[in-house]
C-alpha cells in the first residue's frame, strides 16, 4: 500500500474523530454584558442571565423587622460606598421577609444613588450552583461595579461537602473574596448544617471537637448575623393594613382585620407571606390588581 493510498484511507477516519471532539467540546464561553440589568442570576452552564423585572417588594412595605431592615441597609449603604462590609446570614422564621429584604435594600440603594455613580448589582446562585460559586467570584472580581451575590435557602444535609466551596470562596482562599462582592444568604438555620450532619461527625470523627469545629466555623464567615422570628398578632394585622393601604384596597378596616385573622387561623400561621397571600386573595376578589 502506497503512502498516498494511506492518508486517503486515514483521512475520512480523522474528519469524523475530529466532528466528534468539536461536538464533545463545551461551548464556549459567552461574556455577560454587565449593563444588560441590574440583576442577574447565575445559571447552570456558569454564566451571568440577566432578569429585567425583580420580583421585589417595597421596603416600606416590610413591617415588623425594622431592626434587621435598618442593619442590613447600613452594611450593604457602606458597602455601595466603598466603606467595609460584612458578609450576612439572615436566619429564622419562615415567610417573615428575609428573602424580600435583600431585594429591597438593592433596589432602595440604587435609588437613591448620587448622579452618575454605577448602580450596585445583585446576582442569585441557586443553593443548586454553590459548588460554582468561585467561578462566579472570579467572574465578578475584574467588574467596575459592586455586586451581593445572593443565595436563598442556603443550608446542607447528609454528605453534601459543597459547603466546602462557600467556605473557600468567602474568605479561604489565596485570593479571598473579590473586594467588589458581598455575600448575602437567606436560611432557616443559623448554623446552616441540619443537626443529624453535625451528630454525625462528632460521632464518626477521630477528633469530634474539631469535626464540629469544621462545620459550624462555616456559619463564622458571615460576619453579620440577623435573626427574623415570628410576628405577633399585631405585627401581623400592621402589615395587612400597610399593604391594604399601598394597593387601596376597599374594605372596611373591621372587615379587614376579621378576615385577615380567619385567614391566618385556617393557615396556623401569622408572617409576612401570610399576609401578602391574604392581600393577594382579597384584591382578586375585589377585582383588583397589585400595581
Amino acid at each position: 500500500m502506497t503512502q498516498a493510498t494511506t492518508l486517503d484511507t486515514l483521512l475520512p477516519l480523522l474528519e469524523r474523530i475530529a466532528t466528534a471532539l468539536e461536538r464533545a467540546a463545551p461551548p464556549a464561553r459567552v461574556e455577560a454584558d454587565m449593563s444588560a440589568a441590574d440583576a442577574f442570576l447565575w445559571g447552570p452552564e456558569r454564566r451571568l442571565i440577566p432578569v429585567t423585572r425583580v420580583n421585589r417588594v417595597e421596603m416600606g412595605l416590610l413591617t415588623g423587622i425594622d431592626r434587621a431592615r435598618d442593619t442590613l441597609a447600613e452594611n450593604t449603604e457602606r458597602f455601595a460606598r466603598g466603606l467595609p462590609a460584612n458578609n450576612a446570614l439572615l436566619w429564622g422564621a419562615r415567610g417573615m421577609g428575609k428573602s424580600s429584604l435583600v431585594k429591597a435594600v438593592h433596589a432602595e440603594i440604587n435609588a437613591r444613588r448620587a448622579a452618575g455613580a454605577l448602580p450596585m448589582k445583585l446576582v442569585e446562585i441557586h443553593r443548586e450552583d454553590i459548588e460554582a460559586l468561585p467561578d462566579l467570584m472570579a467572574t465578578l472580581r475584574p467588574d467596575p461595579h459592586r455586586w451581593v451575590v445572593f443565595c436563598d435557602d442556603l443550608s446542607f444535609d447528609g454528605d453534601d461537602t459543597s459547603y466546602k466551596s462557600l467556605k473557600t470562596a468567602l474568605d479561604g482562599g489565596i485570593e479571598g473574596r473579590p473586594g467588589n462582592v458581598l455575600f448575602y444568604a437567606t436560611s432557616n438555620r443559623r448554623h446552616l448544617l441540619a443537626r443529624e450532619m453535625v451528630e454525625n461527625e462528632r460521632s464518626t470523627a477521630i477528633n469530634p471537637g474539631e469535626a464540629v469545629e469544621e462545620k459550624v466555623s462555616l456559619s463564622d464567615r458571615f460576619g453579620l448575623w440577623l435573626g427574623f422570628h415570628k410576628c405577633s398578632q399585631d405585627e401581623y394585622l400592621a402589615m395587612i393594613h400597610a399593604y391594604a393601604e399601598r394597593y387601596a384596597l376597599p374594605v372596611e378596616p373591621d372587615a379587614l382585620r376579621a378576615e385577615a385573622l380567619e385567614w391566618a387561623t385556617t393557615r396556623g400561621s401569622r408572617s409576612g407571606r401570610t399576609a401578602f397571600q391574604f392581600i393577594q386573595d382579597l384584591a382578586g376578589r375585589l377585582g383588583r390588581t397589585l400595581d
